[in-house]
Order: C-alpha cells, then sequence, then structure tokens
C-alpha cells in the first residue's frame, strides 16, 4: 500500500475545492444571466424632472416588457400589457397579498371563460411612480406570480415606444 506525500493529498483536496468553487460560481452566473433575460428591469430606475416621474423600460428577449414593483409594498413582477383592460393578479398570489374580495366577475380570456373578482390595489408602485386604488381583477386562470400590467394602471400614465424601450411618465403637478 503507497502513501502518497502529505502536499499533493493537500493539493488533490484543493483542486476539488477550487473545481466546486468554479461550479457553485458559474451556476450563480448563468441562473442571475437567465434572469436577467426573463426581466431585464429586476432594478426599476427612475428620473424625475419637474412635475413628473420617469421610468424607461427595457424589453426581455421574448420582446416583453417585464419588470419588478410592489403591490401594497410587497413585491412582485409585473409584465406590461396594454391588451388588458385591468391588472390582472394570480388568484394564489392575490392571496399571499391579503388583496380583498369583490365581486365575482366572469372573465374571458385567450383559454375561454372562468370566474375571477374585483379588487383593489391600494398602493401599486413602478420604480418612483406611485398609483393608488387601482382596479384589477384576480383570475384564477393566470398561474405564476406574474401580475398583468393592464390600461387600469396604464392609462393613468403617458406611455410610448420606440424599438426595446418604453418610456412611461407621470404627471405629478395635477
Amino acid at each position: 500500500m503507497s502513501q502518497q506525500p502529505p502536499g499533493k493529498r493537500a493539493g488533490r483536496v484543493l483542486m476539488i475545492l477550487a473545481w466546486c468553487a468554479a461550479l457553485f460560481l458559474a451556476t450563480r452566473f448563468f441562473g442571475q444571466w437567465e434572469q436577467r433575460q426573463q426581466n431585464p428591469n429586476i432594478v426599476v430606475t427612475s428620473e424625475q424632472g419637474e412635475g413628473f416621474i420617469e421610468v424607461k423600460l427595457a424589453s426581455n428577449a421574448q420582446g416583453h416588457f417585464v419588470a419588478s414593483g410592489q403591490i401594497n409594498g410587497e413585491p412582485v413582477e409585473f409584465m406590461l400589457d396594454t391588451g388588458a383592460t385591468d391588472v390582472s393578479i394570480p388568484a394564489d398570489l392575490a392571496k399571499r397579498l391579503k388583496l380583498e374580495e369583490g365581486f365575482g366577475v366572469t372573465l374571458s380570456t385567450a383559454n375561454g371563460l372562468s370566474q375571477g373578482y374585483r379588487t383593489k390595489i391600494a398602493r401599486l408602485q413602478l420604480g418612483d411612480i406611485v398609483l393608488r386604488d387601482v382596479r384589477a381583477l384576480v383570475a384564477p386562470g393566470l398561474h405564476g406570480d406574474q401580475v398583468l400590467l393592464g390600461m387600469s394602471a396604464l392609462n393613468r400614465l403617458e406611455f410610448t415606444q420606440r424599438g426595446g424601450t418604453m418610456l412611461l411618465r407621470q404627471t405629478t403637478n395635477r
């Protein structure tokens, strides 16, 4: 039975540890890269001027505008949807956000009809833009944690889209 010198054994252990650290860092890097591909607006920056607040969003790899924000102080992920009449929230997320159940409604979606209910968002925030008392729907047919930011919120803002950028502007001197 041949014994390896202590230095060679320590070198092998250090090599294994270095490979483990490299794999961990690569996994973390590519995980964050993938997340940025889905939501390039994880950190939403705002610009304020005299009488306005602006938020500039970049589109993701699929051409959608996805951004991190808040509903009633809780973090959420929004997907801007100018084709949606109201802000639409998945039922599981609405429960976690403790949104009040209003009257029931029949929702017409791409997947057919489903039952949901109306609710009101006391405070919706995207960057420094804050909207209060926003009409919303809770849609059991929506899955995941992504909130569709529909026209009940967007119609309170000016917005323009050019290429892969959307600019949202809230006027503040009303």
